[in-house]
């Protein structure tokens, strides 16, 4: 062989190898939260956690199902307090944004503003199977011998993409282990439980949560958020145009066909923005049902603000609960008192609602691994761009 022809193939050989070292460095990026990028959306401060679970006494439980090549998929419960969430229920409502989706139980909340079971969050066609495990679960618990009907509340969004939908391989053990493991404390993100096969922006997306804690003379009340994000738009992050910077947004071939370039949106199902996100908000701060409903409503505004437009085909549901002891409702009560939250103090609590579901929607991003499954792989976002993306636009990034 020519020296020269054999120096050119040295030369390849280590630009190969250095490739798959960028690669594999790339892939192995560690993730992390919004506020380790400067990204702390709002002015008031996170709880201990910022997490779900600042709210004293809301417990979240996962179980992640990966099986073989195919199954990606998972359950996320959110209980409202440690007793009996039947027996002593908590007030609720539920505001959708768009209603492309399968919400188990919401006509049961908007009728009688409560909360009757624990939460459930799932793959779509997993839903009843999951609904189904509760219900036996719940008829289980002490004192429920009597119990002839329950409301049980079960959410979702569409991981066909990474994971075998078909297949419904959420179990009942799965569905009892998520319940009776949950707890308080951190609170884990990313590619887990429920968002194990989501997707967002075209993204791995999964579990996001956030928390603000209200200043004393604001009622010094704590307001949790966890999401299951699995839809799509025009990704902003604190205003930085991450989703065009990095040559991935809705409806990118069409911009692309008129600038006369290609886009990639298409090559991955993302060009119309369709998807589905489930929003969960909890306070401590005493709420009727009706202000709940103002509360949950304030969802659609943090999701807005990270790009999305509920498109069309896309389930954007927010459940918001109040775990204040003064409002809680004894199942058989003949007479309910309670001492609620008047109309003029709302706006602090719907301003840390607005920051956490947006914060909480980054986490899910930031903190996602990119993920096999069913024939595909969807990449985790790639933080090192990011974090150059948001300097260029004014955020001060700390170092990695």
């Amino acid at each position: 062989m020519p020296r020269r022809l054999h120096r050119l193939f040295l030369s390849l050989a280590v630009l190969l190898t250095g490739l798959s070292v960028l690669s594999a460095a790339a892939q192995e990026e560690p993730r992390v939260r919004a506020r380790d990028l400067g990204v702390a959306p709002g002015i008031f401060s996170p709880g201990t956690n910022n997490a779900i679970t600042d709210v004293a006494g809301v417990r979240v439980g996962q179980v992640t199902l990966r099986k073989g090549d195919k199954v990606r998929t998972g359950v996320t419960a959110i209980l409202p307090h440690p007793g009996n969430a039947y027996r002593s229920r908590v007030p609720a409502a539920l505001h959708v944004g768009n209603g492309f989706g399968k919400f188990i139980g919401t006509t049961q909340i908007n009728e009688l503003g409560e909360l009757e079971s624990p939460i459930l969050l799932t793959c779509t066609l997993c839903v009843w199977k999951a609904a189904d495990a509760m219900v036996e679960w719940m008829l289980a618990q002490p004192d429920m011998q009597e119990v002839r009907s329950l409301n049980v509340v079960v959410g979702e969004t569409n991981d066909g993409r990474l994971n075998d939908i078909r297949a419904r391989p959420i179990t009942t053990a799965a569905v009892r282990t998520a319940l009776e493991n949950a707890k308080g404390g951190p609170v884990q993100e990313g590619s887990v439980g429920a968002g194990t096969g989501t997707t967002a922006f075209g993204w791995k997306a999964g579990i996001g949560t956030s928390s603000r804690k209200l200043p004393e003379s604001l009622g010094g009340f704590t307001v949790g958020v966890l999401v299951q994000a699995n839809f799509g738009g025009v990704l902003q992050v604190a205003g930085a145009p991450v989703g065009r910077e990095l040559d991935r947004y809705a409806f990118q071939n069409a911009v692309a066909a008129r600038e006369n370039t290609r886009g990639l949106a298409d090559d991955r199902g993302d060009d119309r923005g369709d998807g589905s996100i489930i929003i969960v908000i909890a306070t401590d701060a005493p709420l009727s049902d009706r202000n709940l409903q103002r509360l949950a409503s304030r969802g659609m505004m943090g999701l807005g603000r990270t790009g999305s437009s509920a498109s069309n085909g896309s389930g954007d549901y927010i459940l918001a609960f109040s775990t204040a002891e003064s409002v809680r409702r004894q199942f058989d009560a003949a007479r309910l008192q309670t001492t609620e939250l008047a109309n003029e103090q709302m706006s602090a609590v719907f301003q840390a609602s607005v920051d956490a579901v947006e914060e909480s929607i980054y986490n899910a991003l930031f903190m996602a691994t990119t993920e096999s499954g069913n024939g595909q792989t969807v990449e985790a976002i790639p933080l090192d761009q990011v974090r150059k993306i948001l300097r260029e636009h004014g955020v001060e990034v700390p170092a990695p």
